[in-house]
């Protein structure tokens, strides 16, 4: 493993961190593999000096990498002029940032936004946007997808479609059903009592899997029909992750509202509800809102951040990059890797066998960051400014990672 001098004052080295972690961590935290200390680049350094390439950037939040010039100039310069005002105050970060997102997702002049500071406040903020989609008050069913995720808090674990998660916590939200990922059981259920239909347009937590073809479509022209609200969750496929600057833009469609965070500033925390046509008209004053939300910090932060990727050509990087990704692993001789899904950079790597813990362990091991968010998947999702460096190192650590033989100790 590749190592470099570490920055660390020597208060915290080797694995002395991990008892402290387990007393002063929450238990909902189980103990990380790594303590890591500083990044840049596509790589990261842990406190004993040992870098790593980081494919998982954050769950597809570091957009630019670490310590890019960019993001540091942006955060670096309003941290010294003004770093909150609460919502009571307005900025020009924010109203910028507003207005680009609307630009970028084609919102338009009728797209509104709401700040929040993390996805699942906008998912919390979707619901509340779906409960004033009432009609004539007969619209009382909100419609999310089973193995869906869109976060933890109790209303997004409500539309969460994962009963493992939400068992613990019940009884949650009322009025939201989950129901397949088929068109027959979308056309079966979507009618005049559906408030909003909520769907992720990959579903990355659930190991990155695609939604079936024409789907996307079908859904559109059926809450259409019937006047519910198409929601999008494109909290992990948004921000040029898919080679486009939200998925739904790649399958031309446009929805009422979608939930958007993770890669908009680099790492610094925000999160957004933002509104298309006739769905920007339902919040009233006073109805929903953040103390922190759209803060002048992270709203410098997010329109630095997008005016990188857009200027430096990164969503374009995002396809190739990813495309060359893909031929890679499909060009791996092993009958272990069954298939390679998602779009852009966002892969999942479906396994033959369930050892896909096994496969991450053994890439960290050999200094490659890589997640496996369930036994049988593998996700990879680099920064969108990975080069053909990246792409050669990871194709070289990841091939090795699935060729050992699970045995083998790690180098």
């Amino acid at each position: 493993m590749n190592t470099s001098p570490s920055t660390t004052t020597g208060s915290i080295t080797g694995t002395e961190w991990k008892p402290r972690f387990g007393v002063a961590m929450m238990s909902s935290l189980t103990t990380p593999k790594l303590m890591l200390e500083r990044g840049e680049g596509c790589a990261v350094w842990d406190v004993d000096g040992n870098r790593y390439l980081d494919f998982l950037a954050g769950i597809a939040v570091n957009a630019l990498g670490h310590a890019h010039p960019a993001l540091v100039a942006a955060v670096s310069s309003q941290v010294a002029t003004l770093a909150h005002v609460s919502n009571f105050f307005a900025t020009p970060q924010q109203l910028e940032l507003a207005e680009r997102l609307c630009r970028i997702s084609g919102a338009g002049e009728r797209g509104k936004v709401l700040f929040g500071n993390s996805g699942a406040e906008a998912i919390e903020a979707a619901i509340k946007l779906a409960r004033l989609n009432k009609g004539d008050g007969s619209r009382k069913r909100i419609i999310a997808l089973t193995n869906s995720f869109h976060g933890r808090t109790m209303g997004s674990l409500s539309l969460t479609g994962k009963p493992a998660l939400r068992e613990d916590f019940l009884p949650l939200l009322g009025g939201i059903e989950h129901i397949p990922t088929t068109i027959e059981a979308l056309e079966h259920t979507i009618d005049g009592t559906v408030a909003a239909l909520v769907l992720e347009p990959i579903k990355g937590e659930a190991g990155v899997i695609d939604l079936p073809e024409g789907y996307l479509k079908r859904a559109r022209e059926l809450t259409t029909q019937h006047g519910a609200l198409l929601i999008l969750d494109e909290i992990q496929t948004g921000i040029g992750r898919t080679g486009a600057w939200f998925e739904y833009q790649n399958q031309g469609v446009v929805p009422d509202a979608i939930a958007v965070a993770k890669g908009i500033a680099g790492g610094v925390p925000i999160g957004a509800l933002i509104t298309f046509g006739d769905a920007s008209d339902l919040f009233r004053a006073g109805q929903h809102g953040s103390t922190f939300g759209g803060n002048p910090l992270a709203a410098a932060a997010g329109n630095a951040v997008l005016e990188e990727i857009e200027s430096a050509g990164l969503i374009q990087n995002a396809t190739l990059r990813g495309d060359q990704l893909r031929d890679a692993i499909r060009a791996i001789d092993s009958p272990l890797i069954g298939e390679v899904r998602g779009r852009g950079l966002l892969i999942g790597v479906g396994l033959t066998e369930p050892v896909a813990a096994a496969v991450v362990d053994r890439a960290l091991g050999l200094g490659l960051i890589i997640n496996a968010p369930n036994e049988s998947s593998i996700r990879i999702a680099p920064p969108l400014i990975v080069g053909d460096s990246e792409v050669a190192e990871f194709t070289d650590v990841f091939t090795r990672a699935i060729l050992a033989q699970p045995t083998e100790a790690h180098s």
